[in-house]
């Protein structure tokens, strides 16, 4: 019995062991399967998060090819509309020419058949004449005595003495009855016009200034590499110039039409925030289609002011780019209208018809509205306008005579050069630096002095005025007015002013006596 106990003892001890290691096993194998279990979900999360990673940089990268693909295929886009439009350019330009050349050729051929009959009609005259003269000369020869040579020195130096002297009266006693008829009228007819018009004077220079918020946008105007402002500038056709000067760029451009539309684009970027070469691209070419509409509402809006009805759209058009015209800088929208009212005027003044006289000062300058593509001065190119959107031959002529290239047909030719004169003249409207200033003062007194007999030649009133001294012993009042008349004559040949410019000859002789 005492043997017994003890080993069902043990054997209990065993057992309880037994089962105990059995359940720390079973434990022990639980907890290695939940950290297996844990193992493969990290292990899948990690794959998850590697695969998304991927997937996000290919994303990247094929965004990035196709953005670099995208703006390859707009700069290719771009270059062939530029290149079809300077084509298409190039082809209106050739054709202008060969119409121009065509109407040259019938006008040359008509000439020269005209020229033909001329020659053999003068040859013919010139054969009889010299059959009568000699004829003339042997029987002036039998008469007087005289050879023929002297003769003829005898006779011309007479008649150059006595035709001088007699051309100088002659001259003076035309101009002085000229002058008192028409001056009084002249200026009464021009001062009631020139009262009655009233306009605002704008000068414009060739460079426009955007202002910045910060001096920080002027990184992101330049872009990586420069690649922002080259776009800016080819897609606008201007120059920007990105200095010191503190929140503003400045941007460059002759053509005034380039620099607004470069000018607004410019600011709608700047506004958005989103710089970059295909947003520039469509700012600039939206801000142009937005241009064009303003400047025909612009020539509407002008031809409405002047008070001129029935122009052609293209017309419109060319008068709307006026606006962002000057000359000397006056703006030529502003110098349109105001010419069109003065010849309205003028022309109320000597009872013809206002409208017309009102068209033609409107359209006198539409010839500035074109660029360098159209050969010729502006007032033949305005002419050549007016031609072909079928205004009537007045009006086309006084365009191209207010600057006398051609004869005028009517008076309006000479209306339209009053008015262009007055306007141009005003006090303001137009700027001159002080080297032309100082320039066109010399070339006066140079003109001047270059005449025999002249002693010392003045420019005054701002080179309104020219007034010459001459030598009174060289000089006599016959040759003064004439003198005076040819400096004027010079004077207009070859200088280019606003306005008119009066000539006064000054011949003054003294004499006194001591007495004793």
């Amino acid at each position: 019995m005492n043997i017994l106990i003890p080993a069902l003892i043990a054997a209990a001890t065993f057992v309880m062991g037994f089962l105990l290691h059995k359940i720390l096993i079973a434990r022990e194998i639980r907890g290695a399967e939940v950290e297996a279990d844990r193992i493969v979900s990290d292990a899948r999360r990690e794959s998850d998060t590697i695969k998304r990673e991927a997937l996000f940089e290919g994303r990247d990268t094929i965004s990035r090819e196709r953005a670099d693909s995208l703006e390859k295929l707009q700069e290719r886009r771009t270059n062939l509309d530029r290149k079809e439009n300077q084509i298409a350019s190039e082809s209106e330009r050739l054709e202008i020419l060969r119409e121009k050349l065509q109407d040259k050729k019938k006008i040359i051929d008509n000439r020269e058949t005209g020229l033909s009959e001329m020659e053999n009609s003068l040859q013919a005259k010139h054969n009889r004449m010299n059959k009568l003269m000699e004829e003339q000369n042997k029987l002036l020869e039998q008469i007087a005595s005289l050879s023929r040579e002297d003769a003829r020195k005898l006779m011309l130096s007479n008649l150059e003495e006595e035709l001088h002297h007699e051309a100088g009266r002659l001259t003076r006693k035309i101009l002085e009855a000229a002058e008192n008829k028409a001056e009084e009228e002249a200026l009464k007819v021009l001062s009631t016009a020139i009262q009655r018009c009233a306009a605002d004077h704008v000068v414009e220079n060739c460079v426009s200034v955007v202002n910045l918020p910060s001096d920080d946008m002027k990184g992101r105007i330049i872009g990586r590499e420069g690649r922002n402002i080259r776009a800016f500038e080819a897609a606008a056709n201007v120059d920007v110039i990105i200095d010191d000067t503190p929140e503003a760029v400045v941007i460059s451009c002759f053509d005034p039409v380039r620099r607004e539309i470069a000018r607004q684009s410019l600011e709608k970027l700047l506004d958005d925030g989103r710089i970059h070469p295909g947003r520039i691209e469509s700012t600039v070419a939206k801000v142009a289609s937005e241009m064009e509409k303003k400047i025909r509402k612009l020539g509407n809006q002008l031809a409405l002011d002047a008070n001129v009805a029935g122009l052609h759209q293209q017309l419109i058009r060319h008068l709307g780019r006026l606006r962002y015209r000057t000359s000397y800088g006056q703006n030529m929208y502003q110098h349109s209208l105001e010419t069109a009212h003065i010849c309205g005027l003028l022309a109320s003044e000597l009872k013809l018809d206002a409208a017309l006289a009102r068209r033609i000062g409107l359209l006198h300058d539409i010839g500035k509205a074109t660029d360098q593509d159209i050969e010729g001065s502006h007032a033949i190119v305005g002419m050549e306008l007016a031609q072909r959107y079928e205004e009537s031959p007045l009006v086309c002529n006084a365009i191209g005579a207010h600057h006398e290239e051609i004869d005028c047909d009517s008076l309006y030719g000479i209306i339209i050069q009053a008015a262009d004169s007055v306007s141009s003249a005003r006090p303001g409207a137009r700027r001159e630096t002080l080297e032309l200033y100082v320039r066109r003062l010399h070339k006066l007194e140079s003109i001047a002095d270059s005449f025999d007999g002249v002693k010392k030649s003045y420019a005054i009133q701002a080179g309104r005025e020219l007034r010459i001294a001459v030598r009174p012993e060289t000089v006599d009042d016959d040759a003064a007015a004439e003198l005076a008349r040819i400096v004027a004559r010079k004077i207009e040949s070859e200088m280019q002013y606003p306005g008119q410019i009066k000539v006064t000859v000054i011949r003054e002789t003294r004499s006194s006596e001591t007495a004793h």
